[in-house]
């Protein structure tokens, strides 16, 4: 009644809707990304700086140390599988008094016993027990290696957009330092015309003022290329002075298009949905071996050797033993802690299922937040070029009629502000615009795809030899 009982479980949901299509952009089939999808945005330091990373990343090289921490754990789980085989070597002498003994003897009586021997115990699996346990650590290995890619296309992506960033730091420093020159020219512009009392201190204070911002925007500027800099040196695995990152320009860079696919193909593109597969199929094996357990176990076991009295005779004919036996375990009452463990199990795979259904929405999510701040990112660097375009035809208009007296100094302050909030702006759409798509490309799996996973190091089947 209890094995019958223990045999009543139900499987969880994994039932879920699967969109056509992407709302954020359009939806076609395609060929899978390439997983060296960071070479499209054409900069050979970047392409460097990530192949280090993949190679060096310490979160990546902690990853590979779990898969072998889980592999060795499936070899352990697999191991009951196989008989278990033992040797035996034993060497004991006695010695007692013979007094007493007939004859009337005294003297003390000793003998000796040599033996050696094998000794064999072997589970019949008949009801998967061990079976389903061994095939739930494999899954456990799988969910491991699953985990380090994810942890590699995270790595990658990390990389590339703190790149972007040293990148859009240095644009703006650079900006920073064009801008205060002009600051400074129309300065020494306002001090000429106050020499020559066409204008007042007021106007030079005013300009002074803007010069003295921007001065002060620079240092957070080299901060932020020093410090993303170093970023880079640790999702490289190295120290920062051992680290040189030259940058350059995003301006320099490719934007690389991107095809999102269809979003029943991001379900066999994204390591994190592998990895929660494999978790809730290890719990679900979990679940099998638990039922198992309410069932018989079958032991057999057998010694075999020799044995003698004197060393000289352990290897003759009639030194030869053998037992064997065959025991049968059938659980009758253990105070629930069966049907607790098969009740726990389920509540497990119930959980993984509901974390599998979780990481699939949530791919559908990343990739629709992912369209939707590349298109609008794209179209915030068209409207912000615009304005810069047209803040420096205004400047340039502004300067000519302040050197002809016709306008005041505020609208040229006015003027300049305005420019210089809208390249240092541009610099930062054009970024957004960067990080975007490589959030884009992390989030349809970076070219991932199972089968370009590395195969399990599994141990022998069961029944092959040793």
């Amino acid at each position: 009644m209890l094995a019958l009982a223990g045999c009543d479980t139900v499987a969880p949901n994994i039932a879920l809707p699967i969109p056509t299509g992407y709302r954020a952009g359009a939806s076609s089939p395609t060929t899978p990304l390439r997983q060296d999808w960071v070479t499209g945005f054409g900069s050979a330091e970047l392409n460097r700086l990530v192949a280090i990373a993949q190679v060096e990343n310490l979160d990546i090289e902690a990853a590979l140390a779990r898969i072998n921490e889980a592999e060795a754990q499936a070899v352990i789980a697999g191991s009951a599988l196989f008989p278990s085989l033992g040797g035996t070597a034993d060497v004991s002498r006695q010695q007692g008094s013979g007094a007493g003994l007939p004859g009337g003897g005294r003297g003390a009586v000793g003998s000796n016993r040599f033996g050696l021997g094998l000794t064999a115990s072997y589970e019949l699996d008949l009801f998967g027990r061990n079976r389903f346990a061994a095939q739930s650590a494999e899954e456990v290995a799988r969910t491991a290696r699953f985990d380090r890619d994810t942890i590699a296309l995270a790595t990658t992506a990390s990389v590339a957009n703190t790149y972007f960033a040293v990148v859009s730091a240095q644009d703006r420093l650079r900006i920073a330092e064009d801008n205060l020159r002009i600051a400074n020219r129309v300065l020494e512009t306002v001090r000429t015309k106050s020499r020559v009392g066409t204008g007042t201190g007021l106007d030079i204070a005013q300009q002074e003022s803007l010069v003295a911002t921007q001065r002060a925007r620079i240092p957070p500027l080299v901060q932020q290329v020093g410090q993303n800099r170093n970023v880079l040196a640790v999702l490289m695995g190295r120290t920062p002075e051992s680290v040189f990152v030259k940058g350059g320009s995003l301006d320099a860079l490719r934007v690389p298009s991107v095809r999102p696919g269809l979003p029943s193909e991001l379900l066999l593109r994204r390591p994190d949905i592998a990895a929660a597969e494999a978790t809730l199929a290890s719990a679900e094996l979990s679940i099998a071996s638990a039922r198992a357990a309410f069932f018989p176990s079958i032991q057999l076991t057998g010694s075999s050797g020799v044995q003698s009295l004197a060393l000289r005779s352990l290897f003759g004919p009639n030194a030869f033993v053998y037992s064997v036996a065959a025991g049968l375990t059938q659980p009758i009452f253990d105070g629930y802690a069966l049907q607790g463990q098969l009740d726990f199990q389920q509540g497990r795979a119930a959980e993984f299922a509901a974390l599998y259904r979780r990481a699939i929405v949530q791919s559908f999510a990343d990739v629709e937040n992912a369209l939707i701040a590349v298109r609008q990112n794209t179209e915030f660097e068209v409207r912000q070029r615009e304005a810069v375009a047209a803040s420096r035809r205004a400047l340039t208009i502004v300067e000519n009629q302040l050197t002809q007296g016709t306008i005041d100094v505020v609208t040229l302050f006015t003027v300049q502000t305005t420019l210089f909030n809208a390249q240092d702006a541009l610099v930062q759409a054009r970024l957004l615009r960067f990080q975007a798509l490589a959030s884009l490309f992390q989030a349809l799996g970076g070219g991932w795809t199972q089968d370009r996973a590395v195969p399990l190091r599994r141990g022998p089947e069961p029944g092959a030899a040793p």
